[in-house]
């Protein structure tokens, strides 16, 4: 295939875990080209960013300096995507910066507030650009999400509980609060009250979310990403649960982000909206 035919990618954090395998991912592809690679770890900086994860050289250096990288994204026939997994604190500014310079979004970083998204939402919407911003990019997930819809039509009790390294910066995961939104939308209000409930502790209970939900955190070192929706009833447990044991099980939803968001002129929230 044609240069020009190639769709042109930056990866923002692509000397972390998961910028890692995207870099990989995107390299073994023939629809697709890397044309920039953005982190902020000094070590890194000025290094072949296909030698530092691993799949050979690609004539990339890694830079720091992201509006420049987003600036070459745009010198090319099919307008640029940038895939995001950086930090919290910086993804909405990275997110507006990529809009500004007709750079697509596909956001895998989480954290961003309701309000954030809603201002990104406007802002994408004004400049006729596409973004993605996907909780999580595994299919799994997205069955796992469907499966608790049909399941909450018949129990009135549930739970969340997310697993994740201890090296995540955010809790809860946008994965947990994706479903806990999905579960809120269906009308009913779950986990009617029994008893007067008493934290010694705060937080014991966890944290409440629409509709009553609790969802409740984990950070342990030797996790990766791990959700369990537990559903009750007089008499049942109904568990639902998703492990993940490498991180090149997102890649697939990361290309399927990077193919659909050409076609998108506005923000889409959530993998399944794509599928």
């Amino acid at each position: 295939m044609s240069q020009d035919n190639l769709i042109p990618v930056v990866v923002n954090g692509a000397a972390g875990k998961m910028g890692r395998e995207v870099i990989k991912a995107i390299a073994s592809t023939d629809d697709m080209m890397l044309v920039g690679a953005v982190d902020q770890n000094p070590a890194v900086l000025g290094q072949d960013v296909g030698e530092i994860v691993g799949c050979g050289a690609l004539e990339l250096p890694i830079m720091n300096d992201l509006e420049g990288v987003l600036v070459l994204a745009t010198q090319h026939k099919i307008q640029g995507v940038m895939v995001d997994f950086t930090h919290p604190d910086s993804v909405y500014e990275n997110v507006r910066s990529a809009i500004a310079y007709g750079v697509r979004p596909v956001v895998g970083t989480t954290g961003l507030s309701p309000q954030q998204i809603n201002e990104l939402a406007d802002f994408a919407e004004k400049s006729s650009t596409g973004v993605l911003i996907i909780p999580n990019f595994s299919i799994g997930i997205v069955l796992m999400q469907q499966a608790a819809i049909q399941a909450a039509q018949y129990f009135d009790h549930v739970e969340i509980i997310e697993l994740h390294h201890n090296q995540k910066a955010d809790a809860p995961s946008g994965t947990a609060i994706k479903t806990a939104e999905m579960l809120s939308g269906l009308g009913k209000t779950y986990n009617p009250q029994q008893v007067e409930e008493t934290e010694h502790i705060a937080g014991a209970r966890g944290s409440l979310c629409g509709d009553n939900i609790r969802l409740h955190s984990v950070r342990l070192p030797g996790l990766i990403a791990h959700q369990e929706i537990i559903f009750g009833a007089q008499g049942q447990i109904y568990t639902l649960r998703h492990d993940t044991s490498d991180r090149s099980c997102y890649m697939p939803g990361v290309l399927l982000s990077i193919r659909k968001i050409t076609e998108l002129k506005s923000l889409v929230y959530g993998l399944e909206k794509i599928i």
